[in-house]
């Protein structure tokens, strides 16, 4: 008894301080966007006259730097939720062939593309733009769709291949029995019996471009097709930058990733683990 009250107390002397040292930007954040110009670097923990007007500012697109913002909000969506459906599909099928169907060399294209994770994905970027401009892509959402779906898809094809591996093989050779093809295998045993994986390597590959930068940065250029990430980085060039707005901005971006990490969170916890500790 008392060395659990022990073990406890312990977790909560490293919980709570690691709790506030990642909330504590967050504050910061919101303390920006009910603050105005002149109290926004006052240094006190609540502004003295806290006003609602920068979310006004940036819901109504009142000022020269978020003109578009509504527009590159739905283009970070656009892209964001193309990212995930198709990582699904590529990583779906691929983990399926190498793992159920056991397809000749398929462990080996596996363990080729996690290869590219040696290579930091920004040393990447250049070869990246290299490539599209090839195919005339550049400007294009497609070749941010295209470039995420690359970096996402060795992971996400790992982590399913993973959890594939542990479904008991006597259920396709159950379907097989029964008639089932390939495709009726796929669609009817083994997409259902993967759902939380696949929730979790779509939120995963969502989450990934709705927070790419670079990538984004280098490949659209045109204010009303860039993806909000970038936009929000424009209000850095300024002598005199409105950090409230920045602040206001980015609080509102961050509140879509939020409701979709707390609404799939357990999918994601099972997802990600299936596989992670063999019997």
């Amino acid at each position: 008894m008392m060395r659990g009250a022990v073990d406890e107390a312990k977790l909560l002397l490293i919980g709570i301080p690691v709790a506030i040292w990642t909330l504590l930007p967050i504050y910061h954040m919101f303390l920006f966007s009910i603050s105005s110009k002149e109290e926004a670097f006052s240094g006190k923990a609540w502004p003295d006259h806290p006003t609602l007007r920068n979310f006004g500012v940036v819901f109504r697109e009142q000022h020269y730097f978020l003109n578009h913002f509504w527009q590159q909000f739905a283009n970070s969506l656009l892209i964001a939720v193309a990212v995930g459906v198709l990582t699904l599909a590529v990583a779906a099928t691929a983990a399926f062939a190498i793992s159920r169907l056991r397809t000749r060399g398929g462990r080996v294209v596996l363990n080729c593309a996690l290869f590219t994770y040696f290579i930091p994905a920004a040393f990447l970027a250049v070869p990246m733009y290299k490539a599209m401009g090839a195919y005339s892509l550049l400007n294009s959402k497609w070749s941010l769709i295209l470039a995420m779906v690359t970096i996402a898809s060795p992971y996400a094809i790992w982590v399913l291949k993973q959890a594939s591996d542990r479904l008991p093989y006597e259920l396709d050779e159950a379907a097989r029995i029964d008639g089932a093809s390939p495709l009726q295998l796929f669609r009817l045993v083994y997409l259902p019996l993967m759902a939380p994986s696949l929730v979790a390597v779509g939120t995963y590959a969502l989450l990934l471009a709705w927070n790419e930068y670079l990538y984004a940065f280098l490949l659209l250029s045109r204010d009303q097709d860039i993806t909000l990430p970038v936009a929000l980085g424009h209000f850095l060039s300024a002598d005199d930058s409105p950090w409230e707005l920045l602040m206001t901005a980015g609080l509102v971006y961050a509140l879509p990733p939020a409701a979709i990490y707390y609404a799939f969170k357990r999918y994601m916890v099972a997802g990600l683990t299936t596989g992670a500790v063999k019997s």
